[in-house]
Order: structure tokens, then C-alpha cells, then sequence
């Protein structure tokens, strides 16, 4: 999905709890979000093996995060009601961390033995890192 927003011209950026903010600061400088320069937030998901969307709750909250922390640098800033649900389900989230450990794919990390992903993916800003896709790879943005 990445390599094909790229190809048509779209600037890809990778975004998480973890770079919520640093993004939203991007993407505000930027202009995006404005008629001019129209922004898409995706929440990628999963496949189930037989290859069919599995929505995960990550990355709705992901995506809602990012939004919301938009939304709070651009007031009045128009979103979809698709963009308004995932930016309201962040907001609504009493405990970001404990839905991330509780959901489906925080359940199989820890399963899987792989504890300490839920924890990194639950740091809410941790990073000022803006990856974008930079012919084929992401690249820290200047």
C-alpha cells in the first residue's frame, strides 16, 4: 500500500504512538490536512491467514492519536467522519497502554514471547523521528 500511495505521487509517512506528535508537527508545517494538500491517515491492520483484513486496534488508536494530536495544532482542522471515529476512540481511551496489552495483538506478543513490543509500542512519544518513504525505504525526514 506504502510503495503504491508513493508511485502515484503521495508523500508516505510512518506514524505510531510512539511519533504522534513529531508527525502532527510535520504534517501541520506542511500544510496537510488543508484543501490544498489533502491528507489520508490509514490504519493498516492485518491479514487473518487466509489472507482477509483483520482490523487491529493498535492501529486504529495509532491513527487516532496522530489526529488527535493534528486536531490540537489545527483547530477546526476538517476531518472525515472515518478520521473523526479514530481520533474519538483515541480521546474516549481511558488507559491507551492497558488496551494495547489487552487487545488481540498485544495478547499474541506476549504469547509469542515478545512482551517488551507491546511496551515499546505503548510509548507515547517516545520518538521525534518523521520517517518517509524515500525510493522504496523510509528515511528520517530533514
Amino acid at each position: 500500500m506504502c510503495a503504491g500511495a508513493a508511485s502515484g505521487g503521495a508523500t508516505v509517512i510512518a506514524a505510531s504512538l510512539r511519533n504522534r506528535t513529531a508527525v502532527a508537527h510535520r504534517l501541520a508545517r506542511h500544510g496537510y490536512g488543508s484543501e490544498a494538500r489533502p491528507l489520508a491517515v490509514i490504519a493498516s491492520g492485518e491479514r487473518w491467514p487466509d489472507g482477509s483484513l483483520r482490523p487491529a486496534l493498535e492501529d486504529h488508536l495509532g491513527a487516532g492519536a496522530v489526529l488527535d494530536a493534528l486536531r490540537a495544532l489545527a483547530p477546526g482542522l476538517p476531518l472525515t467522519p472515518e478520521a473523526t471515529a479514530a481520533a474519538t476512540l483515541w480521546a474516549a481511551t481511558e488507559d491507551p497502554v492497558a488496551a494495547l496489552h489487552g487487545c488481540d495483538s498485544g495478547r499474541e506478543l506476549y504469547e509469542y514471547g515478545y512482551p517488551r513490543d507491546v511496551e515499546v509500542a505503548a510509548e507515547l512519544d517516545a520518538s521525534t523521528a518523521v520517517p518517509v518513504l524515500v525510493d522504496g525505504a523510509f528515511q528520517e525526514a530533514p
